[in-house]
């Protein structure tokens, strides 16, 4: 099992982000957590964890002057280790569906955080993750080198899509879908784009989970949920790159 010395969660205020903080803790190996909120006066239960390896910073994923800012701040707090590990968690879930009034407001919003704000945010970390990875002696293609995991959705998957957008919960999932495909697909792309970097990539889909989003419906605690994650982060290794996986490591169908 591998851990990394540096690791950054975006959207950490509350549920499957919340978690995985959490999760993070516990291990001792893990130096510098840093958590994103919109909001940090807000983020209340975040807030309450008084440990000094945890920095708790405000992120707005879709404003460009929020992640140059945060960037700024992560350099500060990584220093010349530079950064092994970026979690993409910061996401959002729109109702819509197929046979409901026209959005494309609705639409932008869903694929603008889920998606594109996915893509930059990765982007403009890249410079720390090359940095981080560079500087660590862990082994290739783990955690503790560098790596970009993205939390994904099983409802991402086409190949598994047979009941269109209803979901168990009755949310309509058109465009929840649509923003999770579109970053499985760029999980797999930057992961043939930057191996030759030896930046990891894989995405990840956390189950149904009691969240906001999964409902008190949901089959698994965010507890149970994050904690066979953080457990399968620590395990990848390049097997695993450009994958989609559910959180016990097994492969999803595109």
């Amino acid at each position: 099992m591998v851990f990394p010395r540096s690791v950054l969660v975006t959207g950490a205020n509350r549920g499957i982000g919340l978690g995985l903080v959490q999760q993070f803790l516990k291990h001792p190996e893990v130096e510098i957590i840093i958590a994103t909120a919109r909001d940090v006066s807000k983020a209340t239960e975040l807030n309450t964890i008084k440990d000094p390896r945890l920095h708790i910073l405000p992120l707005t994923v879709t404003c460009d002057k929020s992640i140059d800012n945060l960037v700024e701040e992560v350099v500060k707090i990584v220093g010349e280790q530079g950064l092994n590990l970026l979690v993409n968690n910061a996401g959002i879930a729109v109702n819509y569906g197929t046979k409901v009034e026209i959005s494309r407001a609705k639409l932008h919003e869903q694929l603008d955080v889920n998606s594109i704000s996915v893509v930059l945010v990765s982007q403009k970390f890249l410079p720390l993750l090359q940095k981080g990875g560079a500087k660590s002696t862990a082994p290739d293609f783990t955690v503790g080198k560098s790596a970009i995991l993205t939390i994904s959705s099983g409802l991402g998957s086409i190949g598994a899509n047979a009941i269109g957008s209803k979901t168990i919960i009755g949310f309509q999932s058109l465009a929840y879908r649509m923003s999770k495909s579109a970053v499985n697909q760029f999980n797999r792309t930057i992961a043939v784009d930057l191996e030759s970097d030896g930046v990891l990539a894989v995405a990840f889909c956390p189950g149904w989970v009691q969240t906001d989003l999964g409902s008190a419906k949901a089959e698994l605690t965010v507890e149970q949920s994050t904690s066979a994650l953080v457990d399968s982060f620590s395990k990848l290794n390049k097997e695993h790159n450009g994958g989609f996986l559910n959180r016990k490591l097994e492969v999803i169908p595109f």
